[in-house]
């Protein structure tokens, strides 16, 4: 299955621009090398629990598929149409279900629902329990964004710029919303998330809106990043990549502009930094984390957007969105390693080769565990060793005397 031409061009030429690299070679053709990986000091014992075939792979599709969990099992799903679930203890597949349809976005995980997006508009959900089919509809544009599922609702979001909402019964639609696009675009959506009843989405001409889940009214909408420039290429202002919400704070990234804090309640600016950030970013309760425009892995405070750290370890390896997980910060990138980063300092702390393949999407922290999907159609699952608590310390135990 090809990808639609318009949106490959599209996709094309915003890589070569982003890399700003040359067609012909010439004296620059070493510089963009990608970065060599550097020796150091392993202080992070990240081990490998567990992988599973999940089916064909997508090598450079770069197609939103990642794994989720409900807090019984995780769920994973392949290019070809194959949806599993799997114990997160031991990597036991507990059922697979072949849903005859090429597959672009997913799963989304919530009321006993699991929920994948198709290339050819397919929205399908399954029953978390079995496996077995409960509904499916068309929704006639392809998803790069995973389903959202809250109470008894689901949320898709199309490349085309529109966010639905469907019943989780039954797959009928209950509302829709829709934003123009400009004439050139990235190739790519940002899921959106949830707070409260609030759905918050980022868009292809940079605003980024707040909607009631109930009905698909707007509460508000910022400008993140406006377009500016004289060509289409230069006006890129995408709101791509992967947000963050930790209390009533969102944070989200633009391309060709600004990270920036908003508040849930209002949307206003809280605070904002020129910073581009193509593919995403994460947060914990200090810091925010991003991928800068060459590859750069930042950190900024939470609280106002200053800088903590920058770490170039990663220039031109293709990383992708970071994911806070236990002391660290952990990135993909294109030979499929996965980098560790202390969160404090920067300082790479692990690295991890979890296949071949490349790794295009963020891992995934569930249950205080690692997951990474590669494009090879591999699923993959980390962790680190939690210490042994000590029980013999002075004044514990029952043979000390007060």
């Amino acid at each position: 299955m090809r990808l639609p031409a318009r949106r490959f061009a599209i996709w094309l030429v915003a890589v070569m621009s982003i890399a700003g690299c040359s067609i012909f070679g010439g004296d620059d053709e070493e510089e963009l090398q990608p970065t060599k990986l550097l020796k150091f000091d392993k202080t992070l014992d990240v081990r490998r629990l567990w992988s599973a075939k999940l089916g064909a792979g997508t090598e450079f599709l770069r197609i939103a598929l990642s794994p989720a969990g409900d807090g019984n099992r995780i769920y994973a799903a392949s290019y070809d149409g194959k949806v599993s679930a799997y114990d997160p203890e031991d990597g036991d597949r507990i059922w697979r279900t072949e849903v005859d349809a090429v597959l672009s976005a997913g799963p989304g995980v919530g009321e006993g629902l699991v929920v994948v997006a198709g290339y050819d508009g397919d929205l399908i959900a399954l029953s978390a329990d079995d496996g077995s089919e409960i509904w499916r509809t068309n929704i006639a544009a392809e998803s790069l964004a995973r389903p959202l599922i809250k109470d008894d609702a689901v949320v898709a979001y199309t490349i085309d710029g529109r966010l639905r909402v469907f019943s989780a019964f039954d797959g009928s639609e209950r509302w829709a919303l829709e934003q123009s696009l400009p004439a050139l675009t990235l190739r790519g959506s940002a899921t959106p998330i949830i707070v409260g009843t609030t759905i918050i989405a980022g868009f292809d001409n940079g605003k980024v809106l707040a909607i009631s889940l109930s009905d698909g009214s707007e509460q508000w909408q910022t400008v993140l990043t406006p377009p500016s420039g004289r060509s289409d290429l230069a006006r890129l202002a995408d709101v791509d990549g992967a947000m963050a919400a930790v209390g009533q704070d969102v944070y989200a990234a633009g391309y060709h502009g600004r990270v920036a804090s908003l508040a849930v309640e209002s949307g206003q600016i809280l605070w904002a930094r020129e910073i581009s950030g193509l593919s995403g970013l994460d947060a914990d309760w200090n810091n925010i984390y991003l991928i800068g425009e060459e590859g750069e892995l930042v950190a900024l405070l939470r609280r106002n957007g200053d800088d903590v750290w920058r770490q170039e370890a990663l220039v031109r390896r293709e990383p992708t969105a970071p994911v806070a997980f236990n002391t660290s910060v952990a990135v993909g990138d294109f030979e499929g390693y996965v980098h560790f980063f202390n969160n404090f300092d920067g300082r790479p702390v692990a690295r991890v080769r979890a296949g071949k393949g490349m790794i295009s999407l963020a891992p995934v922290v569930i249950g205080g565990r690692l997951y990474v999907q590669s494009e090879s159609g591999t699923l993959i699952a980390y962790g680190v060793p939690v210490p042994e608590t000590t029980r013999d310390a002075p004044g514990i135990s029952g043979d000390e005397t007060p």
